[in-house]
């Protein structure tokens, strides 16, 4: 079966999602669920419902605004996600003097299993260690993302300064320092080991979603073909944050350079809902110009997505299905 086009004739499912830990988080308007393959090779899922941080159906129509309220909705939703599978690992590391007393018993708890499907649970019953100390976590790599990405660009655009006059032209080159920056970054955790592991998942997070927006059943098969590049994938919402920041820094200026850096910090989140307004273009729009402009993006995931092996597909359509009825959409969009 020949890979499925993913810029031709893509039909909008509304489904989003993230890689985490051994598993994939997707999300479906307030419903997500958490599918993981636990150490022992058998799948759980928990289910639950995010209504967002301004829980109002208007914040979302309303532009910019809803870019800026999804991004925060989808780092505080993506922590919780990688809190939930992170915690099965925690639960195997505090069992394991237990493991081998128990093996007997558990190859045949893992055959009933098998037997019965994945373990699925609400919130309420797996109970996740997300509180104070993980919140503090999620603002500190906010602050250090935005000192590597933002500040430190400026600070090392200043050695150009005495050769380079124009201000404008100036924050040109902060803007090409800051994408390398990020271009650098990405490509050296793609190197880790378990980082590897979750861009392989992330490559069945897309699978899966590709393999519904172009019409086809939700099979392993058909994901297995389908591509691992997505329009709204977040790498290319980063990538376009990246590209938007040049643009309002090169237009935005002013003489104090203590300003200039609480600037580039301050207009994160409007650079960030602007970027999403193309996002949400992208994915939406089979128009050529808009394809042409996501291309970058889509090159962009060649370093964060892998191909998945059958089992990490298989959690990825376990993750779909908890939360989202593929078969009326299919029937409702394709006619199948």
């Amino acid at each position: 079966m020949a890979e499925n086009n993913t810029a031709c004739n893509a039909k909008y499912s509304g489904i989003g999602g993230q890689a985490v830990m051994e598993g994939v988080m997707m999300r479906n308007k307030e419903n997500y669920a958490v599918a993981v393959r636990k150490p022992d090779g058998e799948m759980a899922i928990v289910k639950d419902v995010y209504k967002g941080i301004i829980p109002s159906e208007k914040a979302g129509k309303i532009p910019i605004l809803r870019g800026i309220v999804g991004f925060i909705d989808s780092l505080v939703l993506g922590m919780k996600a990688l809190n939930y599978s992170a915690d099965f690992f925690a639960e195997e590391l505090s069992g394991e003097d237990n493991k081998e007393d128990n093996k007997e018993g558990s190859k045949e708890e893992k055959k009933e299993e098998g037997e019965k499907g994945p373990e699925v649970m609400t919130a309420k019953e797996k109970e996740s260690s997300m509180g104070v100390f993980t919140v503090l976590i999620m603002i500190v790599a906010m602050f250090l993302a935005m000192g590597l990405f933002m500040v430190i660009p400026y600070y090392i655009s200043l050695v150009l300064s005495g050769w380079i006059g124009s201000p404008r032209l100036l924050a040109l080159f902060e803007g090409i320092i800051r994408l390398l920056i990020f271009v650098a970054y990405i490509k050296g955790i793609s190197m880790m080991e378990d980082i590897k592991r979750v861009f392989r998942y992330h490559g069945a997070e897309h699978k899966c979603i590709n393999c519904l927006e172009t019409g086809h059943e939700l099979t392993l098969e058909n994901v297995r073909a389908a591509s691992r590049e997505h329009r709204r994938c977040g790498t290319s919402f980063l990538l376009y944050v990246m590209v938007v920041s040049i643009i309002f820094f090169t237009l935005i200026d002013t003489p104090n350079r203590i300003m200039r850096v609480l600037l580039r910090i301050i207009l994160v989140p409007l650079i960030a809902g602007v970027a999403y307004e193309f996002i949400r273009l992208a994915g939406r729009s089979n128009n050529p110009v808009v394809q042409s402009l996501s291309l970058p993006g889509l090159m962009m995931q060649k370093l964060t997505t892998a191909e998945p092996d059958d089992d990490m597909i298989k959690v990825g359509i376990a993750s779909v299905e908890a939360v989202f009825d593929w078969k009326s959409y299919l029937k409702e969009n394709f006619g199948k």
